[in-house]
């Protein structure tokens, strides 16, 4: 078995070359999940995987989520590929972590390119909030321990569209209830990451302005260059992130251009709240 590991940064991502056989018999996902847990985002070049193909791989790792976009989203501006979400797909420009409109998000993402926009857009960039947080001084990690933020979807899609008509706020998902999580995530295995995201709307017994500075002081921090991996899509890439520990956002692109990504969630199994939810064993 062909299986070769290179670090695309010191503290974020990782380039794993392994043969297409391999990789979608599941024989690898174990060692891959390690991987995947400790450095954030693993990349592989050239599989030109089916969506079935996709489907299988998602499944060696762990059980796959629904809903109502199905067990395979079509990241796109277009309606007919994506009926979902292409009127907020804007949002997913800015720096978020999937999910926080539940108690237990997914654990892990899979994308593949399927259609690339032109070169110099289009790239997603993920940032590590394990590393952001054990970099922290140690004064900021006492005075945000106890802290609770409250996230709201429509902050998100107010955010990339600050010009929203009626109309378009009327196709903004309505089902995504307002959640208060902990803005320090306490993971089983011990370690520690910052919850940040594009939702999150106040800090919790903060007035608005102070804890707003907080929040963008702490994601200015948590995306510094040293936390961060571009990747640059080339044609049959597939790159899987770990959703508990990393933040994400794509580089801006033309609506119009077709650029379209297929994407797999895993189920995850903690809760972004250990202390009111217990874990669940997948």
């Amino acid at each position: 078995m062909r299986f070769r590991t290179t670090d695309l940064t010191p503290r974020i991502g990782t380039l794993i070359e392994i043969d297409r056989e391999t990789l979608l018999s599941g024989a690898a996902s174990n060692q891959i999940t390690e991987i995947l847990v400790q450095r954030g985002v693993v990349a592989f070049r050239d599989m030109e995987v089916t969506d079935d193909e996709q489907l299988k791989l998602a499944r060696s790792f762990r059980e796959v989520e629904g809903g109502k976009s199905g067990e395979l989203y079509r990241v796109s501006y277009d309606p007919k590929e994506n009926p979902v979400g292409a009127a907020i797909n804007i949002a997913s420009c800015f720096w978020h972590i999937d999910r926080t409109d539940v108690v237990l998000p997914p654990f892990a993402t899979i994308l593949s390119a399927k259609v690339l926009s032109p070169p110099g857009t289009g790239d997603t960039e993920f940032a590590n909030t394990y590393a952001a947080y054990e970099d922290l001084p140690d004064k900021d990690k006492l005075s945000i321990e106890p802290l609770r933020v409250e996230h709201r979807m429509e902050t998100a899609f107010r955010q990339a569209m600050p010009d929203a008509t009626e109309e378009e706020i009327a196709l903004w998902p309505n089902h995504m209830t307002p959640k208060i999580h902990p803005l320090v995530w306490r993971h089983r295995d011990g370690r520690k990451s910052l919850i940040l995201s594009n939702s999150a709307t106040r800090v919790i017994g903060m007035s608005e302005t102070e804890g707003r500075a907080l929040l963008d002081r702490l994601l200015a921090w948590a995306t510094k260059p040293e936390y961060c991996y571009r990747h640059r899509w080339r044609p049959g890439d597939l790159v899987m992130w770990n959703n508990t520990g990393t933040m994400h956002r794509a580089h801006y692109y033309d609506p119009k251009c077709g650029r379209r990504m297929h994407r797999t969630a895993l189920v995850g199994d903690e809760p972004f709240d250990a202390d009111k939810v217990s874990a669940v064993t997948v």
